[in-house]
């Protein structure tokens, strides 16, 4: 059987120059371009491929990738001190907080998006 085993996620984006600006100077992360394509290096040698799709461009309703942290109040104050906006989900059994924390059981998280609206997140690491 064919091995399936050496995998990677991706998502796209409307412009790979704002995607690396936010991926690798604001939020801190290793990122290389290679042939138009962003790739974020992540731990564990994990890496994700940010693709450009230009207008053809839809955000994904979903989060595409999940920050794990030790704080996650803490993280969202210390990247909205950076300028980085997050989000307020209503409609769920809790509403997110004022701090922008959803803590309605499970691990706390907190939703932002990236330059093209792509939904990203923070969660608890434990």
């Amino acid at each position: 059987m064919t091995d399936l085993s050496d995998a990677f996620s991706g998502f796209s984006t409307d412009d790979v120059p704002a995607a690396r600006e936010f991926y690798g100077g604001l939020l801190g992360l290793d990122v290389s371009v290679e042939d138009g394509l962003l790739h974020l290096h992540l731990a564990g040698g994990r890496d994700v491929l940010v693709y450009p799709k230009g207008e053809a461009h839809t955000p994904a309703t979903y989060t595409v990738l999940n920050f794990r942290v030790d704080d996650v109040p803490a993280a969202v104050a210390e990247l909205r001190d950076k300028g980085v906006r997050f989000e307020r989900y209503e409609g769920l059994p809790t509403e997110t907080d004022e701090d922008f924390v959803f803590r309605g059981g499970g691990p706390l998280i907190a939703w932002f998006t990236d330059p093209a609206g792509n939904v990203l997140s923070l969660i608890a690491r434990d």
